[in-house]
């Protein structure tokens, strides 16, 4: 008997429509923050003491009440202009952007200290926020990130469709990728990417960000792959052509991650 005829079978073909839009609704709605903060040489430790102490308890409850699902602090190698840019980079990520305040009504209980004791503001500048929607990840089949994820490549691209740059990237980097980390034909062990949500224009250098994890700095630095490497040419001269600049990269140190197990 069809759909049409039995009011039964139409009834939950409607909710289990209802019910996979409103799944790819919640999965749509996850956003990320990427927070840049630059601190002074001479209280460097003490910030990451705090951070890594304190403020990771915060975003441990946060993941287990299921407000924040990633908690990241890097901190940046090198650099340039050091004096009057960021060192450091915070990435959380939250399922629903709009609840997050209950997470910071309770610090102090959390983390078990008084706020003068754990708070990093007062001697760290913000110097850019970013909200940003995560699209695609790979990771090696052997990689191991509690113990591999050492170092990330932060890479910066600003196309004049970042949309499309996304898409192609789904389609022939991810898959390349993919393959060569589980072949080991490269030292990279995992890839994603992300579009920029806000800020936006013209006075912005990127649109879209992508992500190379590695376990040592020199790996990170100076990447190697398997010379029989077959690099996805026509995916890569699509990308170059609605590539605006040149990519621009970071390397930065994982220095704390919580995220749900």
């Amino acid at each position: 008997m069809s759909n049409k005829t039995n009011p039964i079978l139409k009834m939950a073909s409607s909710l289990l429509l209802f019910y996979l839009l409103l799944c790819g609704i919640q999965l749509q709605a996850q956003i990320t923050s990427y927070q840049y903060r630059r601190v002074p040489d001479d209280k460097i430790a003490e910030f990451i003491k705090r951070e890594t102490t304190y403020w990771s308890k915060v975003a441990q409850k946060a993941v287990d009440n299921k407000t924040m699902t990633f908690w990241a602090l890097l901190e940046k190698v090198g650099g340039y202009d050091m004096p009057n840019s960021s060192n450091f980079l915070f990435i959380n990520t939250f399922p629903n952007i709009d609840s997050t305040g209950d997470m910071w009504s309770t610090v102090e209980s959390v983390a078990g200290v008084k706020i003068d004791q754990m708070e990093t503001n007062s001697f760290s500048t913000t110097t850019s926020q970013f909200f940003l929607h995560d699209e695609d990840w790979a990771q090696a089949a052997r990689a191991k990130p509690e113990t591999d994820f050492n170092y990330v490549v932060m890479n910066y691209h600003n196309s004049s469709v970042p949309d499309s740059f996304i898409t192609l990237e789904k389609k022939y980097w991810k898959p390349f990728i993919q393959a060569a980390m589980d072949k080991k034909q490269t030292t990279q062990l995992g890839w994603g990417n992300a579009v920029v949500l806000s800020p936006y224009g013209d006075n912005i250098k990127f649109n879209t960000v992508s992500y190379d994890l590695y376990s040592t700095l020199q790996q990170a630095l100076m990447p190697t792959w398997d010379p029989k490497t077959v690099f996805p040419a026509k995916g890569l001269g699509m990308l170059d052509k609605i590539r605006l600049n040149r990519t621009g990269s970071v390397v930065y140190r994982v220095v704390k991650v919580v995220t749900a197990n």
